[in-house]
């Protein structure tokens, strides 16, 4: 015997504590979506404080369940996948949403939907390569796109409502620039790789 065999640690089970939080944030999406159709084009205030709540604690599974995951060694290919379709959809609907009762330009919705289905895209391209991991940018880019929109969806006073606006011009340009930076990251992945 010539030293200790390696050991193998076990495959992670599916049905894990991150994977279930990320199950949780898909079916919160459907949920926070009638709420705000039920808001009545986002004027009764119990409903918009309502679906404020469930965006934001949906958008806490993200921060929660990526750390589980870490932490514990619970990665796997199902929630590499389903974590950022669950994140698309949650941000995706709410952007739609608060664009579709003009609370939101479409242009704004469309330059962040844009950008982020891409670089999922792009991720997927080049997943056989290597992963793209999340840049400090990138997280900054979910924070700010988080907190402008829980800022239109909360019944803000209107002193404090127009402070909405500046958060999420500052998450556009953190989207766009990001946008930018990942798609550097992948080419030069796919350069190294070659």
């Amino acid at each position: 015997m010539t030293g200790a065999e390696p050991t193998v640690a076990p495959p992670v089970p599916l049905l894990n504590a991150a994977n279930v939080l990320t199950a949780v944030r898909l079916l919160l999406v459907p949920v926070f979506a009638a709420t705000v159709v039920a808001a009545g084009g986002m004027i009764h205030t119990g409903w918009r404080t309502a679906a404020c709540l469930i965006f934001a604690v949906a958008s806490a599974t993200d921060l929660v369940d990526g750390w589980i995951a870490r932490r514990w060694g619970l990665i796997t290919s199902l929630g590499k996948v389903a974590d950022p379709i669950a994140d698309k959809a949650l941000t995706g609907a709410a952007l739609v949403l608060l664009s579709w009762y003009d609370r939101l330009p479409w242009w704004v919705t469309a330059a962040i939907l844009l950008r982020e289905l891409g670089i999922t895209g792009l991720r997927f391209w080049v997943i056989r390569h290597g992963v793209i991991a999340a840049s400090r940018g990138g997280k900054l880019k979910t924070a700010l796109q988080i907190l402008a929109i829980t800022w239109y969806l909360w019944p803000m006073p209107t002193a404090a409502a127009v402070v909405g606006p500046w958060i999420m011009a500052a998450a556009v340009v953190i989207t766009v620039l990001t946008g930018f930076d990942y798609i550097a990251q992948a080419l030069r992945l796919r350069h190294r790789t070659r």
